[in-house]
């Protein structure tokens, strides 16, 4: 017990400097992001003021020192809390960093599923409204009005900026950059190419939600192929851990004699991380790449 609280004392303390250091560091972004708001010119009487950057949420941000974080952590409690050997306890915090990683890489998944997801019910308003007569500018502000978060803020700066008075084709620029999807850059390019030259935008709307709908129904129909592909592999493990337990029961002085040579150690260490590394690996080849 002991132990245990003095190694949550020492991540606490490892983990304290880190977090101040990234919060000072976030404070200090936004104080600039503000003052280079004040140093800007003020609208004339009658503009609308400009939309302010800093406003704007992140849309799919990635949280790639969370892994590393609990990798640590991970790391220090195996070999202070529980007095593992240090291979070991480099073992562990790889496995945890390659399984938090890949939780971390579906919860960003979800996040773009979530957000395609949301730009195709846009794109639909946008073309309804748009056959029924109204303006572009009028239609994003309409589907901003219905759209959910994430995408509310977007399509909401993207009208703002416009109303402004910036140019629409930079505008959509930006929203590309900002939003780094092959969905996203289609909608932008039609929105960005109409604003130049003109001509029916409803029909090239309703092809591009259906191109977005087919690719988001296409994910969907790879990850239901593969999820049996996932769960025989995680079967296959869950069998040789219980297959370990069997042997540690049935002569557990051997089983610890081979635990306690360098040789055995080796070799249960490896084939633990070519397990995890195993999972990494499936799960990336699951994914689609178009």
């Amino acid at each position: 017990m002991q132990i245990g609280i003095i190694t949550l004392v020492i991540v606490v303390a490892l983990l304290a400097p880190a977090l101040y250091f990234f919060r000072s560091a976030q404070v200090q972004r936004r104080s600039r992001e503000r003052l280079e708001e004040a140093l800007q010119s003020p609208p004339r009487e009658g503009e609308p003021a400009p939309p302010a950057a800093s406003r704007i949420p992140p849309v799919l941000p990635r949280y790639r020192a969370v892994p590393w974080l609990i990798a640590a952590f991970v790391f220090l409690f195996c070999l202070i809390g529980f007095g593992l050997n240090l291979l070991f306890s480099v073992v562990f915090a790889a496995i945890a960093l390659l399984l938090t990683s890949q939780l971390e890489h579906i919860y960003h998944e979800r996040r773009i599923l979530r957000f395609e997801m949301q730009l195709a019910d846009a794109i639909d308003l946008l073309v309804s409204s748009l056959n029924a007569g109204a303006g572009v500018t009028r239609a994003l502000e309409f589907a901003a009005e219905e759209s959910g978060s994430p995408l509310k803020q977007q399509l909401e700066h993207i009208t703002a900026r416009i109303r402004y008075g910036d140019d629409p084709q930079s505008v959509f620029r930006a929203f590309m950059r900002r939003v780094p999807l092959e969905n996203v850059r289609l909608f932008s390019t039609a929105l960005s190419v109409h604003w130049e030259v003109g001509g029916s935008l409803g029909p090239t709307l309703a092809m591009i939600g259906r191109s977005v709908r087919d690719r988001i129904e296409i994910t969907r129909r790879i990850r239901t192929m593969t999820a049996q592909t996932r769960i025989s592999t995680i079967a296959v493990i869950i069998a040789t851990y219980f297959i370990a337990l069997i042997m540690w029961r049935n002569a557990p002085d051997r089983f610890e004699a081979f635990l306690s040579t360098p040789v055995g150690q080796a070799l249960v260490a490896g084939a633990i991380f070519l397990q995890a590394v195993g999972i990494a690996w499936s799960a990336a080849l699951s994914r689609p790449r178009y």
